[in-house]
């Protein structure tokens, strides 16, 4: 395990006394890369939201107006960041096996594990990892539904993880979030969707009537995993993305939804993924994409 940054929001990798964290958070830089692509520059990513924490690290206890109070509510820290997992460009299953089993790991310690991506590759195996923690649901949220058998030969890359998750046993069901535009689904992946009863909730719905247009879909008192594909919001506020496509998510309805999220059900982990630093003029999606961490880890401590 190594970690070339600080950790998140200056959290050590292990907490004081013995305690055991109610959150670990780990970072994947590479999962299954296509043939013919290059994902050094999404590997960056763990990183560099690592680094557009560290102005707020010393801000832990002072209050946070996304949820009203300070992050920990006034409790102990309960939140550690183990560093990155050793992966490499073309590693693909290696680097599956090594997400998949970390993320057994966390959850067998109790914690609840939240995984800095990464491509959107890194999501199959961090899902596989609830096998015996099931069952669960997903809230996707995403401009494209990622339901692709497979590309270029390969079925677990980054048009595949909603695709590949539909197949596992211990996922109950989803509900896709801030789809938009056009992306790699076909006509074919939409009705393998639908037949799976995936439930698909546009950017545009979210706009018209609020978050509630998705989280009504979500059983109360589930488990859900959270999947935050960056591109899912507007590239006004998250330009640092592969796929930039205007219409999506504003930052205070992803946020409205992370926290609708917690007081209908559990959240019972999260990623971000698809960060992709060399096109993030300024760092402005690096910064939004570590208050969206912060937002997912004050949802979790608040949820009890």
């Amino acid at each position: 395990m190594t970690a070339a940054a600080p950790g998140f929001l200056g959290f050590p990798d292990r907490l004081p006394g013995g305690r055991g964290p109610r959150i670990v958070l780990f970072g994947a830089g590479h999962g299954t890369t296509y043939p013919a692509a290059d994902s050094r520059g999404h590997a960056l990513a763990p990183d560099a939201i690592r680094a557009a924490s560290r102005d707020d690290a010393d801000l832990v206890e002072h209050w946070d107006f996304d949820l009203g109070g300070p992050l920990f509510d006034g409790g102990p820290a309960c939140c550690i960041d183990i560093g990155n997992i050793p992966t490499a460009m073309r590693d693909n299953e290696g680097n599956r096996a090594r997400i998949e089993e970390r993320t057994r790991q966390v959850l067998a310690s109790g914690a609840v594990p939240m995984l800095l991506g990464g491509d959107d590759s890194v999501v199959i195996p961090f899902l596989a990892g609830f096998a015996d923690h099931g069952p669960v649901w997903i809230l996707q949220i995403d401009a494209h539904i990622d339901w692709r058998d497979e590309r270029h030969g390969e079925r677990h890359g980054y048009s595949s993880p909603m695709r590949r998750a539909s197949e596992m046993a211990h996922v109950a069901g989803m509900v896709q979030v801030g789809l938009r535009a056009v992306g790699s689904a076909r006509e074919e992946e939409i009705d393998a969707a639908r037949r799976y009863g995936s439930r698909f909730v546009t950017a545009r719905e979210v706009h018209a009537h609020g978050v509630d247009a998705a989280l009504r879909h979500i059983p109360e008192g589930a488990q859900v995993v959270v999947t935050l594909d960056c591109d899912g919001l507007d590239p006004g506020i998250m330009p640092g993305v592969a796929a930039p496509t205007p219409g999506g998510l504003s930052y205070t309805q992803a946020i409205d939804l992370i926290a609708g999220l917690g007081r209908r059900a559990r959240i019972a982990g999260f990623d971000l993924v698809e960060l992709y630093p060399p096109a993030d003029a300024g760092g402005l999606s690096a910064v939004t994409a570590a208050r969206l961490l912060v937002n997912a880890i004050g949802t979790v401590v608040r949820r009890g």
